[in-house]
């Protein structure tokens, strides 16, 4: 199995883009904290229910291609507990972009078209 070599999007590029995405579709979405513009991680924090957040961490599998994972284990957490892991990961990482999407409508999801 060979590893993809292909030129990723800047960082920086693709939040621009799904900030502009949201905004023609209607959906708030802020960029709660900027990273490294090239090659930043990304979090996204989707504010679905009442109360509850749902984390997604992007991470690239061993071809190249972006993935989008439920942290912790697939299951939206209360807005508290999302936010202290958000304050984690940024410890441990501050190159992290952070951006959240209040979208209690479930349209939004990273690198796909919105559902209308």
């Amino acid at each position: 199995m060979a590893i993809s070599r292909e030129a990723r999007l800047l960082t920086r590029i693709w939040v621009q883009a799904q900030v502009r995405l949201c905004d023609i579709n209607f959906i708030p979405m802020v960029v709660v904290k900027s990273g490294d513009p090239d090659a930043g991680a990304v979090m996204v924090r989707l504010l679905r229910e009442a109360g509850m957040s749902l984390l997604l961490r992007r991470h690239f599998d061993l071809d190249g291609k972006a993935e989008w994972v439920a942290v912790p284990d697939g299951q939206a957490i209360e807005n508290e507990a999302a936010q202290e892991r958000i304050d984690r990961e940024i410890k441990r990482d501050p190159d992290l972009w952070v951006i959240e999407v209040d979208d209690p409508k479930a349209r939004y999801w990273p690198d796909r078209p919105i559902d209308e």
